[in-house]
C-alpha cells in the first residue's frame, strides 16, 4: 500500500534524459515504485498528473534563508516555485559560530543581507545552529556551508589585520568542527567584511581543512567587474593549492565595459577543468544583483563592523573621503556605483516604518525627493536605518544570462534576500527558467533545465539520495505544468507567486498541493554524508 500514488505523469528524472510516462508510488518518505501502471487501490492517496511534468524537487544552490527560516519556516517564496532543498551559509557570512558578545555587531552587519528577524540567536557553535534549524521545523530541507567570515570574526574580530599563527590554528579547528557537525563546504565572500582581509595563506590553510572532509569552496569572487578575470584566477589558484573543488557563486560580470569578460571567465573555468580541476557555478536568471546597501562603501569604511562604519558616516571629514572614493574609485576595489550608476540602484529593504516608502525606489529618485546628492542621501539612509538596508543593482547583460545558463557547469539559484520589497528572484527564479528560457526562448531543453535544478546540484552537495527520480530515493518531488509555468514577480511588484507549480513534496509530504501551501513542515537539515 502506497501512501501517495502520482499517476500518469511525464517523468523527467533529473539525469538529463527525455521524459517518459510512469506512475510513482511513495511510501514512508521514499519513492518505492515506478511503473507504467500502478493500481489506484494500492494507495491511500492518488494524485492525477496527466498532462503534467513530474521531476525531482529543485535545489536552490544559493540561499540567504539562514535567519528567515526561523521566522517563516514555511518558506513559501521557495516552495511555491518548486524548491525543496536550499543551500545556506553563503558569501562567507553565515550566522555560526557566534559568541554572546559578538552577536550584536555581527547581527547588524548581516541585517542588510540576511534580514534581522526578531528571533533569539540561541546557538553558539555551528552544530548547535543546525540543531536549532532542525528543532524549528521547516518546509524545505536546509543544507549549510561553514563560512569563513563568521569564523574569522569569532577568532580575529572585524579589524583589518592578518591572523597570528595561533589564531589561524583556531580558525582551522572551527572549520573542522563545522565539517564534522555536517557542513558540506566552506564559503567565502571576498567583497564582504571581514573576508576581504584574509591573506592567501589563511584561505589556503582553511580550505585544506575543508578538503580533508570532502568539502568544497563556494565563493563570491573579489571583483565581478573591472578585475573579474584576475578575481577568477585568484580563486582558481587558491583552490588548486588547497586541493579543493571550486564553486563560483552567481556567475556574472557587472558593468557594460565588462560584459565581454563572462566569455573569458567561462573559458578560464573550462581550461582549469581540462587540467583536472573541478569547477562549477550557479546563476540567477536576472540582470540585476542584490545585496546589502553598505557594499557601495569603500572597504576601509567598513572596518570594525556596523557601529564603527556608522560613526564614520557621521564624521564630516570621513564623509568627504567616502564621497571622493566612490567618485574616483580605489585600485582593486569593485565600485558598484561605477558599475551601475545611481540611477540603477534600487532600495529593496529598510528597517524603519518611516522609510518604508523608499522601498522599490531608485537612488536618483530618493535624492531628488530630498534635494540631496545621491551619495549624501545614501549615507544618510544608512545612518537612519543603522545599516539595515538592502539594494538591487542593474549592471548585467541579458545576453550573458543566456550564455551562462547554457553552460554545462551551470546550476540554478535564487540568491534570494527576503526582506522589504525584494529582488523578484526570490519568488521567480526557477519558474522563469522553465517558462521564459525553456518554453518561450528555447535556450535550453526542459530535461537540461531540470538537470541543472536537481541531479547536478545534488551531485555537488553530496546528496546521494535526492535529485533523481529513482526507486529508493527520497520523495522530494515537483509536479508542474510545463505549458503554463512562469514567474510573475517583478521589480515593481515582487511578492507574487509563480504560475504552473501544482504540487511540491518534501520527504514524502506535500508542502504545496493544488498550488496552495499545506502548512506542513517536513523538512530535514541535510548534513554532510
Amino acid at each position: 500500500m502506497f501512501d501517495i500514488l502520482i499517476k500518469d505523469g511525464m517523468v523527467i528524472d533529473g539525469s538529463g534524459n527525455p521524459w517518459y510516462k510512469a506512475d510513482i508510488g511513495v511510501k514512508q518518505g521514499k519513492i518505492v515504485s515506478i511503473a507504467h501502471s500502478l493500481e489506484d487501490d494500492h494507495a491511500k492517496e492518488v494524485v492525477n498528473a496527466s498532462g503534467l511534468t513530474v521531476a525531482p524537487g529543485f535545489i536552490d544552490m544559493h540561499s540567504h534563508s539562514d535567519l528567515m527560516l526561523f521566522e517563516k519556516p514555511e518558506a513559501e517564496e521557495k516552495t511555491r516555485q518548486g524548491i525543496t532543498t536550499e543551500l545556506l551559509g553563503q558569501d562567507g557570512i553565515g550566522v555560526a559560530p557566534i559568541s554572546e558578545n559578538n552577536i550584536h555587531n555581527w547581527r547588524q552587519v548581516l541585517s542588510g543581507l540576511a534580514g534581522n528577524p526578531d528571533i533569539n540567536w540561541q546557538w553558539r557553535s555551528f552544530g548547535s545552529y543546525l540543531d536549532a534549524l532542525q528543532e524549528r521545523k521547516t518546509s524545505t530541507n536546509p543544507v549549510v556551508l561553514a563560512t569563513h567570515g563568521a569564523i574569522r570574526q569569532e577568532v580575529v574580530g572585524l579589524d583589518n589585520r592578518q591572523t597570528t599563527a595561533e589564531e589561524l590554528e583556531e580558525m582551522k579547528k572551527l572549520v573542522a568542527e563545522a565539517m564534522e557537525a555536517g557542513a558540506v563546504g566552506l564559503s567565502l565572500g571576498l567583497i564582504y567584511l571581514p573576508c576581504f582581509y584574509a591573506s592567501r595563506n589563511e584561505l589556503v590553510e582553511m580550505y585544506r581543512v575543508a578538503a580533508a572532509y570532502n568539502g568544497f569552496m563556494v565563493v563570491h569572487i573579489r571583483n565581478e567587474a573591472d578585475l573579474a578575470e584576475e578575481a577568477m584566477q585568484e580563486v582558481i589558484e587558491i583552490t588548486q593549492e588547497a586541493g579543493v573543488p571550486l564553486h563560483v557563486s552567481h556567475f556574472k560580470t557587472a558593468g557594460r565595459s565588462n560584459w565581454h569578460k563572462s566569455e573569458i571567465m567561462l573559458q578560464m573555468a573550462e581550461g582549469a577543468r581540462a587540467k583536472g580541476h573541478e569547477i562549477t557555478f550557479d546563476q540567477y536568471p536576472y540582470t540585476a544583483g542584490s545585496t546589502m546597501f553598505f557594499a557601495i562603501l569603500p572597504q576601509w569604511a567598513l572596518e570594525g563592523g556596523a557601529e564603527k562604519m556608522l560613526k564614520r558616516l557621521e564624521d564630516r571629514d570621513l564623509r568627504g573621503k567616502i564621497k571622493e572614493d566612490i567618485k574616483n574609485g580605489i585600485p582593486g576595489w569593485q565600485n558598484m556605483i561605477k558599475d551601475s550608476g545611481w540611477e540603477n540602484v534600487m532600495i529593496t529593504s529598510v528597517r524603519t516604518e518611516e522609510n518604508k516608502h523608499l522601498e522599490g525606489k531608485y537612488m536618483t529618485e530618493i535624492a531628488a525627493e530630498l534635494s540631496r546628492d545621491p551619495v549624501e542621501a545614501a549615507m544618510d539612509l544608512l545612518v537612519e536605518e543603522k545599516a539595515a538596508v538592502g539594494m538591487a543593482t542593474f549592471a548585467q547583460s541579458e545576453d550573458n544570462v543566456r550564455k551562462i545558463l547554457q553552460h554545462d557547469c551551470q546550476m540554478v539559484c535564487t540568491d534570494g534576500l527576503l526582506g522589504g520589497k525584494p529582488h523578484p528572484r526570490v519568488y521567480g527564479s526557477y519558474p522563469k527558467v522553465l517558462g521564459k528560457y525553456v518554453r518561450e526562448e528555447k535556450i535550453i531543453t526542459l530535461p537540461q533545465a531540470i538537470r541543472k535544478m536537481t541531479s547536478f546540484p545534488a551531485q555537488r552537495l553530496g546528496l546521494k539520495d535526492r535529485g533523481i527520480i529513482r526507486e529508493g530515493m527520497i520523495a522530494d518531488i515537483v509536479v508542474f505544468d510545463a505549458d503554463k509555468v512562469i514567474d510573475r514577480a517583478t521589480y515593481a511588484d515582487p511578492r507574487q507567486y509563480p504560475l504552473g507549480i501544482d504540487h511540491v513534496m518534501v520527504n514524502g509530504t506535500f508542502v504545496i498541493k493544488n498550488s496552495e501551501h499545506t502548512k506542513k513542515k517536513p523538512g530535514k537539515v541535510l548534513r554532510r554524508q
